[in-house]
């Protein structure tokens, strides 16, 4: 499944700062960023799991915003981009 992840962390006070690392970073280790506080994650629903339990214990529900979109393989082939940081297609051959 594709689930698009983003955040809206309030970063005014040091604690808030703290919080907006670490929801990235914990993203960051599920998909692929494609804009500053929006990531495309390709998980599984175990992992999907794991990453929500995750993000849920790191934002403050007082402060900050979270929210989930689930996509369909074709809604992201459909997805149209312009301009700088193109997303990276993880399904395609790597070649180094």
């Amino acid at each position: 499944m594709v689930v698009l992840v983003c955040y809206d962390i309030q970063t005014m006070e040091r604690a808030g700062q703290r919080r907006l690392r670490r929801v990235a970073k914990a993203c960051l280790s599920y998909g692929q960023r494609v804009q500053f506080s929006v990531f495309e994650c390709k998980v599984t629903p175990a992992l999907w799991a794991q990453l929500k339990a995750k993000l849920l214990s790191l934002y403050d529900p007082g402060e900050d915003s979270l929210r989930f979109y689930f996509l369909g393989e074709d809604d992201v082939r459909q997805a149209e981009h312009h301009g700088v940081k193109p997303s990276l297609d993880f399904e395609a051959p790597l070649v180094l």
